[in-house]
C-alpha cells in the first residue's frame, strides 16, 4: 500500500516516469498483486499525463477488464470523448 501511495506522490508531482518504473515492477511480477486494476489505473493516468493516449487507453481497458467497476471506466470514456472531439481534417484544409 505504501508503494502505491508513493506512486501516486509522483503522478501528482509530475514525476511520471517514476511512477511508471515503479508500476512496471509491481506489474511486473508472475502473479499479478491483488490491486493489479488499480494499479493499471494509476499507470494509465501517468502515461495520460505524458500524452501517449494509446498507453493510457490500453491500461484503463486493462484496469477494467479485472474490475468492471474500477475508475478507469470514466477515465477512459474521458480520453474517447477527447480523441472524438478532435477533428483532424480541420487543420488538413
Amino acid at each position: 500500500m505504501e508503494s502505491v501511495n508513493l506512486v501516486k506522490e509522483h503522478i501528482s508531482k509530475g514525476n511520471v516516469n517514476e511512477a511508471i518504473e515503479m508500476l512496471n515492477e509491481l506489474l511486473g511480477s508472475s502473479t499479478l498483486p491483488c490491486n493489479a486494476d488499480e494499479l493499471y489505473y494509476l499507470r494509465g493516468n501517468a502515461y495520460r499525463k505524458l500524452g501517449n493516449w494509446q498507453q493510457a487507453l490500453n491500461n484503463y481497458l486493462e484496469a477494467i477488464n479485472l474490475n468492471p467497476q474500477s475508475p478507469a471506466v470514466h477515465a477512459r470514456e474521458m480520453i474517447m470523448n477527447i480523441l472524438e472531439f478532435y477533428n483532424k481534417d480541420m487543420y488538413n484544409q
